[in-house]
């Protein structure tokens, strides 16, 4: 396929502060959370529920209340591909990635862990920086397509690092 500049999609700007500790980084935006304008905009997808659960809050409703609670709990929230060529949704039909400067938010925070959301985020992140591996841990996707996605893992993982 050649490159289409007009069919390049662009992911959102990284939800973090200089407190952050954990690091969850999806893979690319789905179309609904594109649609809706900020991270996990898909109802059915269960990131939020199991954000709130983690850390023992309501679930968020509004974009103010989803970056207060992650930065609340030092939760720094971004995607590994920060613009691609993609139709729909599936992490398979990502093109042409270009990634995003994940050392830049480690290197200005206190991020000691990283938290990939699915296998994508994960296999992208230790092929393009594997200076990072050594604090990253990948859990099963949140996405509403993963049948085998786990809550406990999640909160297990999230409350006490595994690395």
């Amino acid at each position: 396929m050649i490159y289409n500049k007009s069919m390049e999609k662009y992911g959102f700007e990284p939800i973090y502060d200089t407190n952050s500790k954990i690091l969850v980084l999806g893979s690319f935006p789905s179309v609904k959370s594109r649609a809706e304008g900020f991270y996990y905009g898909n109802k059915q997808n269960r990131f939020w529920k199991t954000i709130a659960k983690a850390v023992g809050k309501p679930v968020p409703d509004t974009i103010p209340d989803k970056i207060s609670i992650l930065l609340t709990h030092n939760i720094a929230l971004w995607d590994i591909v920060e613009s691609c060529e993609i139709e729909g949704s599936m992490d398979s039909h990502i093109k042409n990635p270009k990634f995003a400067d994940i050392l830049k938010i480690v290197n200005q925070t206190s991020i000691k862990t990283i938290i990939c959301n699915g296998k994508t985020s994960f296999s992208l992140l230790v092929t393009h920086i594997p200076s990072l591996a050594s604090i990253t841990i990948c859990l099963p996707s949140t996405s509403p397509a993963n049948i085998r996605f786990n809550e406990q893992i999640w909160i297990k993982n999230f409350t006490n690092p595994t690395i």
